[in-house]
């Protein structure tokens, strides 16, 4: 796997220099965790005993992941500086480079999986800065961090190690040079472990699935996982709301699962432009506009696609703002030929 190694995006949105508290680690926790999950994968799969111990004893348990992990970006920064990070001219401007370099690939993957090119190059963009920063920590220590020595999610990650374990068996890759983010997500499109083994395809029909350095196959792979996702073409993704000022009704909720509909909403008082049938599936999300007030967005069943890939509202707004920026910008630099 030949990664561009460099911090990933999720870094980014964390203070240059805030300071992280030390977590303390339960070796004996550790010991047995790792211990168990030896015992079940190696008969589960098949994998050689003697080695597995080996190549995970040699695993560091970092105290930097499970700091991150316990902050992520989307739960807490307001939307008003979750914003800022991605919607720039600089990224804007790079996306519609992107966008040119990629054109031939990015309009038949479009056709391929019906997910538009803007959305494919704005989350590409949000998730590693169009392949510039694809995370510097080695998978394995990630994985192995989370799966033992984090007990919160510890189910998940172990799964995500096997999964990582399995994938690497099956891609004939080194598991010792995987990097990625904190918590084991790898490649231009950030696709953890489970992810890549169910979501990734060969775009180029090449044999391998490179989520580094095959653009094919990172376009590809992130139109399937949105089409998996039952991503409608050629339907919006959000739209923004107002609503009267003296509100009487209910105020959003938490969550992500689309509870209302574009007629319902509106009979509430909700108003946003939609070109969507009155019984299309729809959530009303409130964002921060600064420290003291909000503004209101209607997401509909793109928008809900776009949480599957990263679960926050945060994210799937970002992606669509920033996919109707670099689109805009593209067209415009098309027409002018520039």
């Amino acid at each position: 796997m030949n990664a561009r190694h460099a911090v990933w995006i999720a870094l980014l949105l964390l203070p240059a220099a805030a300071p992280y508290a030390q977590i303390d680690v339960d070796e004996v926790q550790v010991a047995e965790a790792r211990q168990a999950f030896i015992d079940r994968v190696s008969a589960e799969h098949g994998f050689d005993r003697a080695e597995l111990t080996t190549l995970l004893d040699g695993a560091t348990i970092n105290s930097r992941v499970l700091e991150l992990i316990s902050r992520p970006a989307e739960r807490v920064v307001p939307w008003y500086e979750y914003r800022g990070i991605f919607l720039n001219d600089g990224r804007i401007e790079a996306g519609v480079q992107f966008w040119k370099d990629n054109a031939e690939t990015l309009e038949a993957m479009a056709e391929r999986h019906g997910v538009e090119p803007a959305i494919l190059v704005a989350t590409i963009g949000i998730e590693s800065l169009f392949g510039t920063r694809m995370g510097a920590i080695p998978v394995l220590d990630a994985l192995s961090t989370l799966a033992f020595a984090y007990p919160p999610r510890s189910a998940f990650f172990s799964g995500e190690l096997e999964s990582f374990l399995l994938l690497s068996r099956e891609e004939g890759a080194d598991v010792l040079q995987a990097s990625g983010s904190y918590a084991g997500a790898m490649g231009a499109g950030q696709f953890i472990p489970s992810s890549f083994r169910a979501y990734a395809v060969d775009g180029d029909g090449d044999g391998r699935r490179d989520l580094w350095g095959d653009w094919d196959d990172i376009l590809a792979s992130v139109a399937n996982y949105y089409a998996v996702h039952r991503w409608r073409t050629a339907e919006p993704v959000a739209a923004d709301a107002s609503r009267p000022s003296a509100w009487s009704g209910p105020e959003p909720g938490g969550g992500l699962e689309l509870n209302e509909t574009v007629g319902s909403l509106k009979g509430l008082g909700y108003e946003f432009a939609a070109d969507l049938p009155e019984d299309s599936p729809a959530r009303v999300f409130a964002m921060e506009r600064d420290e003291d007030t909000f503004e209101y967005w209607v997401g509909f069943s793109n928008f809900y696609v776009i949480t599957r890939y990263n679960r926050s509202s945060k994210y799937a707004l970002a992606v669509h703002q920033l996919s109707e920026a670099i689109r805009s910008a593209y067209e415009a630099s098309v027409e002018s030929g520039q």
